[in-house]
C-alpha cells in the first residue's frame, strides 16, 4: 500500500513539472514578437508620416501654440552661423516652408541623402536649413570639402557648441523637421529621407 501511495506522488510530481515546463515554454514564447524580415528605414518614416497626418489639425494656424518639438508645436526659434559667414535665424523664414536637417560630415545616411535634398531644393519653393554638428567635425575645410563634394546650395549652418542639437534634443542623425508656413512642426523624421517622402510632406504642408 505504502509502495503505491509513494508511486502516485512520484506520477503526480513528475506530470506537474511537465505541466509546469510546457506553459512557461508557452508563456515565454508569448512574450516575443517576431521582427519583420522586410521591415526599412521607408516603412519606419511612412509610420512617422501617418502619425503626422494624425497629429497636425487645428495647430497648423501657429496661434496660441506652445514650443515644442513635437507635431503641432511651434519650432523652437534658433540662431547660428553658415559656412559662408552669414547668421541665420529660423523665425526670419515665417511664411515660408522650412525644412531642418541635422548631419554631419562623417554620418553615411546624411551622405545617402544629401543628393536628394539637393534636388528637393531645387525643385521646390523650400528652406533647408541643414544644421552642421560641428563639435563632431575635425575642422571647418572638412565641412567645406563635403559641400563641394555634393555641390550643395542650400545654407549649411554651423553648430559649433551642439547647442541647437541640444535644444531639438538630437540623438540620431540625420533628424529632419519639416516647419510650416505658420512655423509649426507638421512632420520630423529620424533617419534618411528619400526624395520622394520629402516631396510628398512638402505638399502637405500649408
Amino acid at each position: 500500500m505504502k509502495k503505491w501511495i509513494f508511486t502516485m506522488i512520484i506520477v503526480g510530481m513528475i506530470g506537474w513539472a511537465l505541466y509546469d515546463f510546457i506553459d512557461s515554454s508557452r508563456q515565454s514564447t508569448d512574450e516575443f514578437v517576431p521582427v519583420e524580415e522586410n521591415s526599412s528605414v521607408e516603412e519606419d518614416v511612412k509610420e512617422q508620416l501617418e502619425a503626422a497626418d494624425n497629429e497636425e489639425g487645428d495647430s497648423a494656424a501657429g496661434e496660441n501654440t506652445e514650443v515644442g518639438l513635437e507635431v503641432g508645436n511651434m519650432a523652437p526659434d534658433f540662431e547660428l552661423q553658415t559656412l559662408a559667414g552669414e547668421t541665420v535665424k529660423l523665425s526670419d523664414y515665417r511664411g515660408k516652408k522650412v525644412m531642418i536637417n541635422f548631419w554631419a560630415t562623417w554620418c553615411p545616411p546624411c551622405r545617402a541623402e544629401m543628393p536628394d535634398m539637393e534636388a528637393f531644393y531645387q525643385d521646390k519653393d523650400i528652406v533647408i536649413l541643414a544644421v552642421n554638428l560641428t563639435e563632431t567635425e575635425n575642422n571647418l575645410q572638412q565641412v567645406q570639402d563635403f559641400v563641394n563634394e555634393y555641390e550643395l546650395t542650400f545654407p549649411i549652418l554651423l553648430d559649433e557648441k551642439i547647442e541647437v542639437a541640444e535644444q531639438y534634443m538630437i540623438q540620431p542623425i540625420p533628424t529632419s523637421y519639416m516647419i510650416n508656413s505658420n512655423g509649426v512642426v507638421a512632420f520630423k523624421a529620424f533617419g534618411s529621407l528619400n526624395y520622394d517622402f520629402m516631396v510628398q510632406e512638402f505638399e502637405k504642408m500649408k
